[in-house]
């Protein structure tokens, strides 16, 4: 089987997003980002929750549909295709933040499920960081998986974003391991399995640099699991930073290595 051929980015915000608001994060430095890495695909997924369904927070109200499309047209060149996308959110009733009218004008949609990081938001502001907390924690990253994968989306061009996300838990001792590592193969099996079946991508966004040995294990886990259950992956640097665009293809290449990937593990757009 052919090598994963690394040549997309699926995953990429511009200076409209809040948390990038950088001038220099630019449409046309993203293309150029692509043209020099020889990238055939990128797509802009700033974040974005839809005015038509309720529930948004004041952070996620001003990043609407109006704001987002301030992007367009995006700037084209012949030999890269540029999507445009959204990456929206799950609230912590399990409200998805786009609705069918404007996923039909979009050309991906990324949902993180480990952003558990917004307290009255995404979660309930009395879970915590003590070991009910990370139970907890981890419970609600299992039950907004399985949320997701049963929702009425045209999954074929739905991903799932950073499913180790340091986000889900912030605890100082490595949080995230804390909450992942108490997941058992089985159950992300079955995770994994549904997810297969309903045909989303899954992102592959880690930095494979920042541990090693059994650490870097414990990182791959899930994704191993997903490759064998036949999940299909695609890359997404989720740069918000001209840097984060510069790292991104070292990380691809090295994460493609790591989990022995090849083009039947692709999920294409």
């Amino acid at each position: 089987m052919k090598p994963y051929v690394i040549d997309h980015d699926l995953h990429i915000h511009s200076q409209l997003s809040l948390c990038s608001s950088d001038p220099e994060q630019t449409p046309e430095r993203i293309l150029r980002y692509a043209k020099e890495n020889g990238l055939s695909t990128v797509c802009l997924t700033d974040h974005f929750w839809d005015p038509a369904v309720s529930g948004a927070s004041d952070w996620y109200a001003i990043q609407n549909y109006d704001h987002i499309k301030e992007a367009l047209p995006l700037p084209q060149d012949e030999n890269v295709r540029f999507l445009f996308g959204a990456e929206t959110e799950m609230d912590k009733n399990f409200t998805i933040g786009v609705s069918d009218k404007t996923l039909d004008e979009l050309d991906f949609i990324i949902i993180p499920t480990t952003h558990l990081h917004m307290d009255g938001f995404t979660i309930d502001a009395e879970i915590g960081y003590d070991d009910d907390g990370i139970k907890r924690r981890r419970e609600l990253y299992i039950k907004r998986f399985e949320k997701l994968l049963s929702a009425d989306l045209p999954f074929h061009k739905v991903g799932i974003a950073h499913l180790t996300c340091s986000l889900a838990c912030r605890h100082p001792e490595n949080g995230i391991r804390l909450l992942i590592d108490g997941i058992p193969d089985e159950t992300y099996a079955e995770l994994f399995s549904y997810a297969a079946k309903k045909g989303l991508g899954i992102e592959l966004n880690f930095d494979p640099f920042k541990f090693e040995g059994a650490d870097r294990e414990n990182e791959l886990r899930p994704y191993r699991i997903a490759k064998r259950c036949g999940c299909k992956f695609y890359f997404g640097s989720d740069a918000h930073h001209p840097k984060g665009l510069k790292e991104a293809a070292q990380h691809f290449r090295k994460v493609a290595e790591l989990l022995e990937l090849d083009e039947n593990d692709k999920f294409k757009v």
